[in-house]
């Protein structure tokens, strides 16, 4: 099983065929396995990371976490491993750390990928979007209510139903990725007691002049197109793309047209720098 150290944590990750380096950052709840179905297109043209951020899976938990160290362990596993600077996806969370980590250490990009951080709080002065982030917010605070409790199984469930993807989410899933979702809860819990989960240095970020596509779904709520729309305001570079019929997880529920989307951004950033 491969794991590395960095900041005194033990990461698992595993690099998976040739070309450009791909690092993918995977979201709340889930693992380096969220990629699964878009990895083989992938790696078949870049050198693709993947990993389970710390207190995930099959890296070590170290105990309660934040965003910051998930950005500070992604940096140190990219360049202990030779792949900096890299072209970086990340979905939900994974975006989060992501453009979090692009606002403070730009040279470890060659290009960024974001699909539908759940910044909320860089949008708390659009008034039109309040009253969906607060219901947003009072759903996940029962998530989190039910996983203090240790009521896990409904944690998750709510989670899924309620907040991600809809009504009957839970039971569509396969077995596989129920159980990822089980084992990792406690990390959600962790990641909402973070003060900083929901926030972005957008001044910061605006210092990132590489190139950027942020993404969003169709289905999605509309509160992510907010947070794109604030988030393309202060990367004036930015191109966005909607996929049709999808949402919070199109790599998974939408793998070819995903696939089809990052490999078409990293190969029109190599036309315009071909180093």
């Amino acid at each position: 099983m491969p794991r590395i150290a960095v900041n005194g944590v033990e990461l698992f990750h595993e690099v998976t065929g040739d070309g450009d380096p791909l690092v993918l950052v995977h979201g709340s709840w889930a693992d380096h396995d969220t990629w699964a179905l878009v990895l083989p297109a992938l790696a078949a043209r870049f050198r693709v990371l993947v990993h389970d951020r710390r207190g995930h899976s099959l890296s070590e938990r170290p105990g309660q976490g934040t965003r910051f160290e998930d950005e500070e362990d992604l940096a140190a596993l990219m360049e202990a491993l030779g792949l900096a600077p890299a072209y970086v996806a990340g979905n939900s969370f994974g975006a989060s750390t992501a453009l979090g980590l692009a606002a403070r250490r730009p040279e470890l990009f060659r290009g960024l990928l974001a699909h539908e951080p759940p910044l909320m709080g860089i949008v708390t002065d659009a008034p039109d979007m309040l009253p969906l982030m607060a219901a947003s917010a009072e759903r996940i605070q029962a998530v989190v209510t039910h996983l203090r409790a240790g009521e896990t199984l409904a944690g998750a469930r709510m989670f899924m139903d309620e907040v991600a993807l809809g009504p009957g989410a839970w039971e569509q899933m396969p077995e596989q990725a129920r159980e990822t979702f089980l084992r990792n809860a406690d990390t959600f819990a962790d990641e909402q007691a973070d003060p900083q989960w929901a926030d972005l240095d957008l001044d910061g970020l605006s210092r990132y002049t590489g190139p950027v596509l942020l993404t969003q779904g169709t289905e999605s709520p509309p509160f992510f197109a907010a947070i794109i729309a604030r988030l393309s305001g202060a990367l004036p570079q930015a191109r966005t793309h909607a996929f049709p019929g999808a949402g919070h997880i199109p790599h998974v529920t939408h793998p070819d047209a995903y696939a089809e989307r990052v490999i078409g951004f990293v190969e029109e950033c190599r036309r315009r720098d071909p180093r």
